[in-house]
């Protein structure tokens, strides 16, 4: 039987070629590289899975997640680095922070964007690890409209749909970029859907990694419950100073968000039992709609993971997800074994159909 949802695409994500990431001062090869969503569109194909081109979103699908400094900030970014001559002296043929806005150096000042373009990335971006190229505004922008058509297509009436995004997105803020993310595309698939369903609408984020900067663009907002299982922060893994259990939302959103964090080598049980939490939250909380942050880089192998979930624990998860019953959007985060991405997101898409009952 083939894939019944839709998965929405854009060409637009090879426009971005990270060249690496710098990561404790050393420029290493990266991960999240262009053929990691070539390798999950192939794998969908080969399910039947009809493809939907990404449809072109207005600057306030973006405005709805984003701050008007950080999308100036990322369109310009490549282009003045260049035009400042950063490519040929000192020779860095990427945008890198090299000096960050840190409430240590400012104290009780607020921070102003520097006039100095080499000084520019350390206001926005919060880590070494994501470089800008001359193509990743654009194919972030690509991944955003993916997103919000899928969102859209469940809107008018499919039960669900998946968004191959790339770059991924669940670390980008409000005001800020990092953990190879540049723009939200999980939260702007929750922007989209939360003013025109009834009740909240939740993201369920599965990857490994907490989802820091869906939490923070909805942490104060009642209408959107954020949950993550992910590794413990507190254990040593990205990113770090967040994705603890104390962090439940603040203000009208106090409640609304869940985190579990779990062990290093955690497994199908541990995880699939975070995931049952989660949904049970959910349910409990009256959701009308679903986005999954679906990044698979909790498999066994992946190397940017310390998590043993099996392809088996993936469907398994799929299928509590689907058990919802919830207009459903799911959107590609991580995942960075290149002969197992593809094989993965699909286990997780049949699951979310059986869970639901599509097949």
């Amino acid at each position: 039987m083939p894939l019944a949802m839709p998965m929405v695409w854009s060409d637009r994500h090879r426009l971005h070629d990270p060249g690496g990431e710098v990561w404790v001062g050393v420029r290493t090869p990266g991960t999240e590289v262009p053929e990691r969503a070539d390798r999950v569109r192939e794998a969908l194909e080969a399910e039947g899975a009809r493809i939907v081109d990404a449809a072109r979103q207005t600057d306030d699908t973006l405005l709805a997640v984003h701050s008007p400094s950080l999308l100036a900030y990322l369109e310009g970014a490549w282009r003045e680095w260049k035009a400042a001559g950063l490519t040929e002296d000192p020779g860095q043929d990427r945008v890198v922070p090299y000096v960050f806005a840190h409430p240590a150096l400012l104290g009780p000042v607020p921070p102003t964007v520097p006039e100095s373009v080499s000084a520019r990335a350390g206001h926005f971006a919060y880590d070494t690890m994501t470089l800008i190229g001359p193509g990743t505004f654009d194919a972030a922008v690509g991944a955003v409209d993916a997103a919000v058509t899928a969102a859209d297509l469940v809107l008018s009436g499919k039960p669900a749909a998946f968004a191959c995004c790339r770059p991924p997105g669940h670390h980008a803020t409000r005001t800020g970029f990092g953990g190879s993310c540049y723009l939200n595309n999980s939260a702007a698939a929750a922007a989209r859907l939360k003013d025109t369903v009834d009740g909240p609408v939740a993201v369920i984020d599965i990857d490994a990694h907490h989802g820091n900067g869906t939490q923070a663009i909805f942490y104060e907002d009642p209408r959107v419950l954020t949950g993550s299982v992910h590794v413990d922060p507190g254990a040593g893994w990205f990113p770090h100073f967040l994705g603890f259990e104390a962090e439940t939302g603040e203000r009208e959103g106090e409640g609304t968000n869940r985190n579990v964090p779990l062990p290093p080598s955690s497994g199908d049980d541990s995880w699939l039992g975070a995931v049952t939490e989660l949904t049970g939250w959910v349910r409990a909380r009256g959701a009308g709609a679903l986005v999954v942050a679906l990044g698979v880089d909790a498999a066994a192998g992946d190397p940017e993971s310390p998590l043993e979930v099996t392809a088996a624990g993936h469907r398994a998860a799929g299928r509590e997800l689907g058990a919802l019953g919830l207009p459903t959007v799911a959107v590609l985060e991580g995942g960075y074994e290149l002969e197992t991405i593809g094989a993965l997101v699909v286990e997780a898409l049949i699951g979310i159909e059986e869970g639901a009952g599509i097949r």
